[in-house]
């Protein structure tokens, strides 16, 4: 998906709502021409003579027939999203509606705009940059608080502007000893040595601290995938039941109904956590239980969290001491969550206490104590560093070169250690500055931009 010259030219045109039947739906065209065509098929007010950010009743006609009657939405160049003219009419959500106005416009001269072409355009003109561009794909896709706080910040430029003030400093510097280079001969100085190793050591600083966010950013943009384990009948199909507050897993007291995995979403305060009720854990004879029972443990290996849940009326503390010692020895987070409560005995609670403090105790067939776990589910997250404001990365591509500027910043390190010339220097600077550059589109490629933007929706 390759944009030329001319076809950035052209005016584009797309469906900007949902498909399907609805109250309404927006049509959306930007392009130098997007007010003339629409005037040749608006019937109310001359709209090459009307104010920008002003909205107009009339009707949309192919020649004598009447399509619709609309609302047309003005956006004038600079003051639009894509900093070219935008048009938006409001429509009656019917599909027949829909494709009518489109083909209509498409007729008089727009072009069908591919994924992402609308806020590719207010990149390339100027609007935001790159990393900017790819959060509003986020904010479209937000489906939690903390998802969309996190892309609303990198929307209105959090992250791009931390990336641009390391950038500046460096670029600096890189002028300063690209200098040097021009008055070799002459064995001049205009970058102190000591001052540009305080400066990297500084970017390595911020730049390691944004690095390690990203296992935050990944869990608020994608969820915490959370497995529920333990050994047959301990209850993990009534806990996801009960959590989910739906029948969603099979519940029986014949030990192994669950053979496979069932995976449903659940968000606790904001943050989405993608729970996954594993088979049984145990010996087994039986082919296809011992199948549930291996994905179980390749499960549990990939959470970011186990719910570790053991039947309080069927186990003792040789075998919860047992089953933590292997939990402790995969070094992936894990709640221990004693089961059964309303049924067990008390001498066994009171070991529990003593021995595992941590432990939470709740029935999930009652329903008992169920929000005092999810409190310490949602500890285990973290997210104080996210709600006092701080940077955080959810994007891949960021992280990838956040790591690759990492590299190129220590290499600039190494090479002031053994005093290299510049000419070296220079070139891990350049480096540095490219990778910085990649994050926020000052550095960019056509494959670059199709990979991004071609996971946009259309009329995006």
């Amino acid at each position: 998906m390759s944009f030329s010259l001319s076809e950035q030219n052209d005016t584009i045109i797309a469906l900007a709502t949902p498909q399907g039947v609805g109250a309404i739906a927006v049509i959306r065209l930007s392009g130098k021409d997007a007010i003339t065509l629409t005037d040749e098929v608006f019937y109310g007010k001359n709209l090459s003579k009307q104010d920008s950010h002003t909205i107009h009743f009339g009707t949309i006609r192919d020649g004598e027939k009447i399509i619709d009657e609309v609302l047309v939405s003005l956006f004038i160049a600079p003051k639009s999203f894509t900093k070219e003219n935008v048009v938006e009419i409001s429509t009656h959500g019917s599909s027949y509606i829909i494709n009518q106005v489109l083909k209509l416009l498409i007729r008089k001269g727009a072009r069908p705009a591919k994924p992402g072409e609308f806020t590719q355009r207010a990149f390339l003109n100027g609007q935001f940059d790159l990393a900017q561009a790819e959060a509003v794909a986020d904010l479209i896709h937000a489906d939690s608080e903390t998802s969309h706080q996190a892309a609303l910040s990198q929307m209105r430029g959090g992250f791009s502007s931390e990336i641009q003030e390391l950038r500046g400093k460096l670029i600096h510097f890189a002028s300063m000893i690209e200098l040097e280079l021009d008055f070799g001969e002459e064995d001049v100085e205009f970058a102190s040595r000591e001052e540009l190793r305080a400066l990297v050591e500084r970017l390595l600083r911020v730049v390691e601290e944004l690095i390690l966010s990203f296992d935050l950013g990944n869990v608020i943009k994608n969820g915490v995938p959370t497995v529920i384990a333990g050994k047959p009948n301990a209850g993990k199909s009534t806990l996801l039941n009960a959590l989910l507050n739906e029948e969603k897993a099979i519940v029986s007291e014949i030990a192994g109904t669950t053979r496979d995995f069932i995976e449903d979403e659940i968000n606790i305060g904001g943050v989405i956590f993608r729970f996954i009720d594993t088979a049984g854990l145990r010996e087994t004879t039986d082919t296809i239980e011992a199948i549930g029972v291996s994905r179980t443990q390749e499960k549990m290996k990939s959470a970011s969290l186990i719910l570790y849940l053991f039947d309080l009326t069927d186990t003792d503390m040789v075998e919860i001491n047992r089953d933590v010692n292997k939990l402790e020895n995969q070094g992936v987070p894990f709640l221990k969550v004693a089961n059964k409560i309303d049924k067990s005995n008390s001498l066994l609670i009171n070991e529990l206490k003593d021995k595992h403090p941590d432990t939470i105790f709740i029935s999930a067939g009652n329903k008992e104590n169920l929000e005092g776990l999810k409190i310490k589910i949602l500890e285990l997250v973290n997210l104080d560093k996210f709600k006092t404001g701080n940077t955080v990365v959810t994007n891949v591509r960021h992280y990838d070169s956040l790591v690759k500027t990492r590299e190129s910043l220590l290499d600039i390190l190494g090479g002031l250690d053994n005093q290299v010339t510049n000419d070296f220097v220079a070139m891990d600077i350049r480096r540095s500055l490219h990778f910085l550059g990649e994050i926020t589109g000052e550095i960019t490629t056509d494959d670059l931009l199709e990979n991004i933007f071609r996971n946009f929706c259309i009329g995006k």
